[in-house]
């Protein structure tokens, strides 16, 4: 936006303009400068639609996501993947030092084994003692007691089989591997490090999932539905323009501290969805929508609790006071009640020197004028 461009008509009215008039104390020699205007310098006020309802404030955030931590105590051997690299499903990426559970797995196998032969001999037993009591040569006593040795073996083979079981579920859990598709987010841990139990070494999201999940005020509770349109802008994608969506869940229980409620909104179009977590979004669940005119903070000029702009009056600007509703959060704009019509124009970057009734020509009129002489 080109800045405001003060014209000297003459080195002689410069000094008399500047001179200070005994009577008036200067006001009347500032309103002579005239400024010189481009179109870009001034704003147009048409109706525009406003949408009024909650204001939602919040982050993107991916909705699959998976903090990878350690399931046993052991040393990192090896990370294999760094933040922002793709990783597919079942990637390994982090190795632990597995030597202590690889022997725990060969105590545990050979424990099986013998219980394996211990139970083989126990069943042949009393496979012997059963046809020698059929003939009766041994009395039924010693049957049965075959029959609980066997018994016992039995259950010690599958105590050991249980034993093998875990430890090769512990030798597993020495490599940490990808749950999905998608990107390390946040690498924690390095090679060397000593991992206990429940550490957390890095973290997985699917940049294909995200969402908004934003915070609303509880005492608008009564005004949010699942199913309502929400208009937002992400910090960082203002080029992309705005960003709509719609209420897939509300909280059901207030924050205690902050009194505000969580929901979770849903891209309209996920296509165009921020790929990067965690970036700050701010808009409006919209309940309801109104014709207003929108001046953009930039142009207004406050003074304690009062609010005003420059209103093109002639060919002079008019320090115009106004009433303001509240922000649209979406788009930074201000609706204006009260002090301004359709159609008024209206200084967009208004300068801290001007003055009421400060006078003003055209850029364009100026260079006619010029040529002309």
């Amino acid at each position: 936006m080109r800045p405001l461009i003060l014209l000297l008509a003459l080195t002689g009215l410069l000094v008399a303009c500047t001179r200070t008039d005994p009577v008036a104390g200067g006001t009347a020699s500032k309103a002579a400068v005239r400024l010189l205007l481009a179109p870009e310098d001034l704003s147009t006020l048409q109706p525009s639609r406003q949408a009024s309802g909650p204001v939602i404030t919040g982050s993107i955030q991916p909705e699959r996501r998976a903090d990878l931590r350690a399931e046993v105590a052991a040393v990192v051997q090896q990370v294999l993947k760094d933040n922002g690299e793709p990783v597919r499903k079942g990637d390994l990426l982090v190795r632990l030092d597995d030597t202590a559970l690889r022997s725990d797995l060969a105590s545990a196998e050979e424990a099986a084994r013998a219980a394996t032969q211990a139970y083989d001999q126990a069943q042949r037993q009393v496979q012997r003692l059963t046809t020698l009591q059929q003939q009766g040569m041994i009395s039924t006593q010693g049957l049965e007691d075959a029959e609980i040795r066997r018994n016992g073996a039995q259950n010690d083979l599958a105590a050991a089989r249980a034993r093998v079981v875990s430890a090769r579920q512990q030798l597993q859990r020495t490599e940490v591997r990808a749950p999905f598709d998608g990107v390390v987010s946040d690498r924690k841990a390095s090679a060397g490090d000593t991992a206990q139990i429940g550490k957390e070494l890095l973290k997985v999201i699917d940049p294909g999932s995200m969402r908004f999940e934003g915070l609303v005020s509880a005492d608008r509770m009564q005004a949010l539905k699942v199913g309502q349109v929400v208009s937002f802008r992400v910090n960082g994608y203002a080029s992309e323009g705005d960003f709509t969506g719609r209420v897939r869940r509300i909280d059901a229980t207030a924050d205690p501290t902050t009194r505000q409620v969580a929901v979770i909104v849903d891209f309209a179009e996920p296509a165009r969805a921020p790929r990067v977590a965690g970036l700050f979004a701010e808009g409006r669940v919209e309940t309801g929508e109104a014709q207003a005119l929108m001046v953009h903070d930039g142009a207004l000029v406050r003074e304690g609790e009062q609010a005003f702009v420059w209103r093109v009056k002639g060919r002079t600007l008019a320090k115009t006071p106004v009433t303001l509703g509240a922000r649209d959060a979406r788009s930074g704009e201000v609706p204006v009640l009260e002090g301004l019509a359709a159609g008024d124009r209206i200084l967009r970057h208004p300068g801290s020197n001007l003055v009421d009734g400060q006078a003003f020509d055209f850029a364009a009129a100026a260079a006619a004028a010029s040529a002309a002489r």
